[in-house]
């Protein structure tokens, strides 16, 4: 039998990384408890959009916790997903796991900036805003699911397409949820602006999702 040759991942920065992240987690349930535990049950029981929907917004400790917690692991999770399938060339590099980051920061911040843009010019800025915090908090809650995948990816099966499918599943469906509460609660925003309603999901989420996709398959 001939020795088969596997590229590995350190597991040194990425135990790191996620200690990093579990703290950011613990903050945001030793700070904001109450709303911690509704936000736990974000997919199952939408109170928390109901409660915190008129308050705060987008921009508080809370979500900013969360945010970390997320972009470290959502740039973890697609560090772990080409050393999956085998793209030796990026993984290898030691600035890719930085560069993936920077990345995911900046793709973020145009994604949110065109958002709250289009909403000054058609003059729904509390609208969108509304809808950046429903769409952001079931983006964030997809985190625990990274992170949870990002640990059994690094320690228990290491390179397992099964896991990794299983995650990008359950991210999907996570999403998914969130998307229906928003079309359902925003309908009649939707029906007046279906034309750019369509545009956004065609430039900014599926896009994105089919040229990552295409790019692993390759």
């Amino acid at each position: 039998m001939e020795p088969l040759l596997k590229n590995t991942v350190a597991t040194d920065w990425i135990t790191i990384l996620i200690i990093l992240s579990l703290l950011f987690l613990v903050l945001a349930k030793s700070v904001f408890y109450s709303r911690f535990l509704n936000f736990i049950i974000l997919p199952f029981n939408n109170k928390y959009i109901f409660m915190y929907n008129k308050k705060e917004k987008v921009m508080n400790w809370f979500n900013l916790f969360w945010g970390l917690f997320l972009i470290i692991n959502f740039s973890l999770f697609v560090y772990l997903a080409l050393d999956v399938f085998q793209v030796s060339e990026l993984t290898s590099d030691n600035l890719a796991y930085p560069w993936m980051m920077a990345g995911l920061i900046l793709f973020l911040f145009i994604k949110l900036g065109m958002q709250l843009g289009n909403g000054y010019i058609f003059g729904i800025q509390k609208i969108i805003t509304e809808v950046i915090f429903k769409k952001l908090s079931y983006f964030n809650y997809s985190g625990i699911i990274m992170f949870l995948a990002n640990i059994i990816l690094t320690y228990i099966f290491i390179g397992s397409k099964a896991v990794f499918y299983v995650a990008i599943l359950l991210i999907l469906l996570v999403n998914v949820i969130g998307w229906i509460t928003i079309l359902r609660n925003h309908q009649k925003l939707i029906t007046n602006y279906f034309f750019y309603f369509i545009l956004y999901l065609c430039a900014l989420e599926i896009a994105p999702l089919v040229l990552i996709g295409s790019y692993l398959k390759d």
